[in-house]
This record gives C-alpha cells, structure tokens and sequence, in this order.
C-alpha cells in the first residue's frame, strides 16, 4: 500500500534523495522546498501545515530537514532569529501540527534530520541578539531538536533525531571566496553523497523503533541526552513564541 511522505528541505540534497527513493518505490511524495513555503516564516509553515493535512488526512512519515546556514544574524520579517525560526521553531510547529494525520498511520514515525552534538540553550537569549556566531546558532538549534522531540506528545508516532554527519548538500554556497572554494573542495573530497545517506534513514521510516525517542549518528544509535525538566521549559517557550511573533525569546 503507498504510504504519504512528507520531506521539507525535499528539493536538494538528502532530502530531494529521500524524495526520489519513496518516489520511485510508488509512495506518495511530498517534497517541499524553499520555492513552495519559506519555512522560516510560521505563517507560511502554518498555512503548509493546513493544506497537507487537508489534502492528506493520512500522514506516514514526516522527515524534517529543511536548514539554511547563515553566516551572519539575520531576523525573519516575524522578528525572529533566522537559524533559530527554521531549524526549532520551523520543525516543532511542524511536527505539532500534523500530529493527529500521523497518528493516524500505522506505524508513524518523525525524522529530524539534525546535529547530535553536545549543544546547549541560551535560555538568557534564545534569538542570540548578543553573541551570534553561526555555530553557535547550529548547535543550539541541535540541543533544541533533541528537548522538544522529549516533549513531543504522541503515544503513537515515533521520534527520531538523525545526524548524517558531513553530506555533500552546497554547503559551500553562503560563504563568500575564498571561504567558499575551501568548504567546496573539502566537500568534493570528504562528504558523503546524498544517495548513499539514504539507506539508514529510509530504513528507520520504514521500520521505526520501538521507543517513542531515538538518536541516530551516520546510522548508528547513540544515548538520547534529553533532561525532561529542560525539555518541558523550552517547549514551553517555544509554544508561547509561535503562538505570539516577535516574542523576545528571554527567559528568567
């Protein structure tokens, strides 16, 4: 029977791979890009939500992976951090939204193509207004992914955070020369290709674990680090900044 697969960040690199291996196994692709919503933006993310799950009460898989790496701080015209909009708040309205289409399928399952590393919350500055550094933004965002897949409240749907490591998706395209030669080539040498990512997370939407939160590096699982106290507290912020734009992001 096909099965619906919604994938953001669907129109280039693991994600436009992911696309045409569910394609061309008969499943029903949705792949969205940067041209179809400006997942940056909640409203647009808000009014996706909307329309999948209108058109697709039924919803198998969810693959989240829509990122865009900015060098410099950069607000959304909604006031928020740029990185901070797609890669948390992005995702988590995402995942929220479309809960009731995915608990609905059988074996339902969220794939948050994201880093594992040992990042951290700034609760003091959650849009980093003070001290942005583009890493520091990145990881962050990663430490978030991992809080609010531990809130993410689904009795059914599985949650799974997957790092592919370094995949060759044009990294190098927002940094300037002669940066962006030196990330190009170490790219062509080092990163791996997108279709031989593919295997491992088409492998967990196809059979998703048994725990309701999982982590996965290049394949392979690793310890969910995920203290529920934080978890709760940043899932509450986040709930509270999608419902109000422009909220400042500072927490006591």
């Amino acid at each position: 029977m096909a099965r619906t697969i919604l994938i953001t960040g669907g129109t280039h690199g693991i994600g436009r791979a992911l696309a045409r291996h569910y394609d061309e196994r008969g499943d029903r692709v949705i792949a969205v890009g940067s041209r179809d919503a400006d997942l940056s933006s909640l409203a647009q993310t808000r009014d996706l939500a909307d329309r999948v799950s209108a058109e697709h009460p039924v919803i198998d898989a969810l693959v989240l992976g829509a990122f865009r790496y900015q060098p410099r701080r950069i607000e959304t015209e909604e006031g928020f951090e740029a990185t901070f909009a797609l890669y948390v708040l992005s995702r988590w309205l995402l995942a929220v939204s479309l809960r009731t289409s995915l608990d609905r399928a059988g074996r339902p399952v969220i794939v948050n193509l994201c880093g594992t590393g040992p990042g951290r919350i700034h609760w003091d500055d959650l849009q980093l207004t003070t001290r942005y550094r583009p890493l520091t933004a990145i990881m962050q965002g990663a430490r978030a992914g991992a809080l609010l897949g531990a809130a993410y409240a689904s009795e059914r749907t599985r949650y799974v955070l997957y790092n592919p490591v370094f995949v060759a998706t044009g990294l190098h395209r927002p940094f300037r020369q002669p940066v962006r030669g030196i990330v190009r080539a170490a790219s062509a040498l080092f990163a791996q290709p997108a279709a031989e990512a593919v295997p491992p997370i088409a492998a967990l939407i196809d059979d998703p674990p048994a725990e309701r939160l999982t982590a996965y590096k290049k394949g392979k699982p690793i310890k969910v680090d995920a203290d529920p106290g934080e978890a709760q507290r940043l899932e509450e912020l986040v709930r509270s900044m999608a419902g109000h734009p422009g909220h400042a992001g500072r927490a006591g």
